[in-house]
């Protein structure tokens, strides 16, 4: 049995897309990562939930995540990721809390305008969370807690729900 792949002996013709030229492919990248701000408290320390009740007991765990953009020098930009996370125990008790700000310069070249918004906004973040999801769970391993692996984020998800509040929040077009 053979397979041919529309090449030289297989009679076909495969239409061929032109090559992007080197100075006008789009570019996207990561020139820098940093903490910009970052709190860890563990209120509870040193006493901790040492009772057995409260072992058995799962916190209640609420993250937020938010995304910031500030235009550098041109082409370049900062892009800034928000986490903010608290661990609760029933009765209100906070077992731990988090904020991290955890930013990332970034050249974006030859994109097009109106792609612009939506490479920032969704493969900016996408390629710094990783890092900020680790720090995240080596702090809360620190603090004396099984460490804290936050879920992938979909950010293509958060930006086209951002789209919607926002065309839900402007006024109705005049005619």
């Amino acid at each position: 049995m053979s397979s041919t792949n529309g090449g030289q002996n297989g009679g076909g013709t495969t239409p061929q897309m032109p090559a992007p030229t080197p100075g006008t492919a789009p570019q996207l990248n990561v020139l820098a990562q940093y903490i910009k701000d970052f709190s860890f408290e563990n209120p509870m320390a040193p006493r901790g939930p040492h009772n057995n009740q409260q072992q058995q007991q799962q916190p209640a765990i609420t993250i937020q995540v938010g995304v910031e953009v500030h235009p550098l020098t041109e082409p370049e930009l900062e892009v800034v990721l928000k986490i903010e996370g608290k661990a609760v125990m029933p009765g209100n008790q906070v077992l731990f809390a988090f904020e991290l700000i955890y930013g990332g310069v970034f050249r974006v070249q030859n994109v097009p305008q109106d792609s612009m918004r939506p490479v920032v906004l969704i493969e900016c973040p996408r390629l710094l969370f990783p890092f900020a999801r680790e720090i995240i769970a080596t702090t809360v391993t620190a603090g004396g807690f099984p460490p804290l692996l936050l879920d992938p984020v979909d950010f293509a998800g958060l930006y086209r729900q951002n789209l919607e509040q926002q065309g839900a929040a402007a006024p109705p077009a005049q005619a």
